[in-house]
């Protein structure tokens, strides 16, 4: 019996669980970055580079593809996305990772995730099943255990916490507008005009961007163009994709996995040994993801049954 046509039908779960973990793996190796960057570049400055290599990037992309402008209808979600997600996400999250240790930035971003499902379920009539919820618990405590198992001897402000709220908000309200622009454009398109309009929000730092690239180090300011072409094109357009073929809940939980793959880059790239706390947080972490990314399986018919139902039924005309 062939297995081609199953095989078919898998494809596209597949290609978007790919792009996930594409997404996933860029923006864990975006905290190195803008770790090594941001001893140079203040929080507005580093967004507007990031996003103008970003643009740069996504505009040559589009035109070697021809893509053109998207739909009318999908200008309002790219608009709002890019103006929360891209733009003012990026600025205040930087600011506020400044202001407190890295324990108390894991407890609240980390909220961005929870609000997606729920902005989700009200939002966009996404469902919310038993797993998804019990699996983002789950990856909720191993990242608040991953940040305070990291954490130095920093403090922590009230701004700071303020800033970091401010930023899981930006971040839930723009992957929940984003995602009825995807049914309208292309995730290429959405990507590369939310990240325009980020740009164009960011554009009062491009003093500080001028005066600040003049004198960082060429180590800073190609993490910076990094941040833009990796973590920001690229895994933004991936995440898209995967986005515009599973709910929104479902792809905020996903997230979960960033501060695991951070301990591990830590790891490699920057010498961080982690310890058992933070190992024990990491695995959490991916226990939760793959809770939530887990589907119950439909038991599927015996074919001694389905005959003898068939019989039955002929029987029955």
């Amino acid at each position: 019996m062939s297995t081609s046509p199953p095989v078919a039908s898998r494809r596209p779960h597949l290609l978007a669980a790919g792009a996930a973990a594409v997404t996933v793996v860029l923006w864990a190796s975006a905290f190195v970055s803008i770790r090594s960057a941001g001893g140079s570049y203040s929080p507005g400055a580093l967004a507007l580079g990031r996003l103008l290599s970003g643009a740069v990037a996504l505009g040559v992309i589009c035109l070697v593809r021809r893509e053109g402008l998207p739909p009318r209808a999908a200008w309002r979600g790219i608009g709002v996305a890019g103006l929360l997600w891209f733009g003012f996400y990026m600025v205040v999250l930087n600011w506020g990772e400044q202001q407190v240790d890295a324990g108390t930035a894991a407890l609240v971003v980390n909220v961005g995730p929870i609000l997606i499902a729920l902005l989700g379920a009200r939002l966009l009539g996404d469902a919310l099943p038993p797993r998804l919820l019990a699996g983002m618990a789950v990856s909720f405590a191993g990242a608040v255990t991953v940040g305070l198992s990291m954490s130095g001897e920093g403090g922590s402000s009230l701004l700071g916490v303020v800033l970091c709220l401010l930023a899981a908000m930006a971040y839930a309200g723009g992957v929940v507008a984003q995602k009825p622009a995807l049914a309208h454009a292309s995730a290429l398109q959405v990507t590369t005009w939310g990240c325009l309009t980020g740009a164009v929000l960011c554009l009062p730092f491009a003093g500080q961007l001028a005066h600040e690239a003049a004198g960082a180090p060429l180590s800073a300011t190609l993490n910076v163009v990094y941040l833009g072409v990796f973590p920001t094109a690229l895994a933004f357009t991936t995440w898209a994709y995967a986005l515009a073929r599973t709910t929104a809940g479902r792809m905020g939980a996903t997230t979960y996995a960033v501060p695991a793959l951070v301990v591990l880059m830590s790891w490699l790239a920057l010498g961080e040994v982690p310890g058992l706390l933070t190992l024990a947080g990491g695995a959490l972490c991916l226990a939760g993801v793959a809770v939530s990314r887990s589907r119950r399986r439909t038991p599927e018919p015996v074919r001694g049954e389905a005959g003898a139902e068939a019989v039955t039924a002929g029987d029955r005309s």
